[in-house]
């Protein structure tokens, strides 16, 4: 799959809950497992498929970020979805702090040269 987010993925674990509104008008939700984030986008893990260009609101507690479905693909173990957050939304480390957040560029790999 192409790389279409220009800042930095961080890496992230944590169980969040999904909203979205099928194109009948149902509303859906699930849960869903927060891969990596970026300022304007991210990608989730979950058992349900979404539908492309899907309006999707993502709550982290009392925190929500809403952005449109990219992308959604099952991958062995699950659906794998994509999401641009809407343009008055970027998200940050001060909205809210995933468990688990690695930025993979500041990694040391044992062995590895720079």
């Amino acid at each position: 799959m192409l790389e279409r987010r220009l800042e930095r993925r961080l890496l992230c674990a944590d169980l969040i809950r999904i909203e979205w509104t099928d194109g009948r008008g149902r509303q859906h939700e699930a849960a869903a497992v927060l891969e990596d984030i970026a300022r304007s986008g991210a990608s989730l893990q979950t058992d349900i498929r979404v539908p492309v260009a899907a309006d999707i609101k993502l709550h982290h507690g009392p925190k929500t970020l809403s952005g449109k479905v990219r992308y959604c693909a099952f991958r062995e173990i699950g659906y794998f979805i994509g999401v641009n957050f809407d343009r008055h939304q970027k998200w940050s480390v001060r909205f809210f702090r995933p468990k688990h957040l690695t930025d993979p560029g500041v990694l040391q790999v044992p062995g590895a040269t720079r």
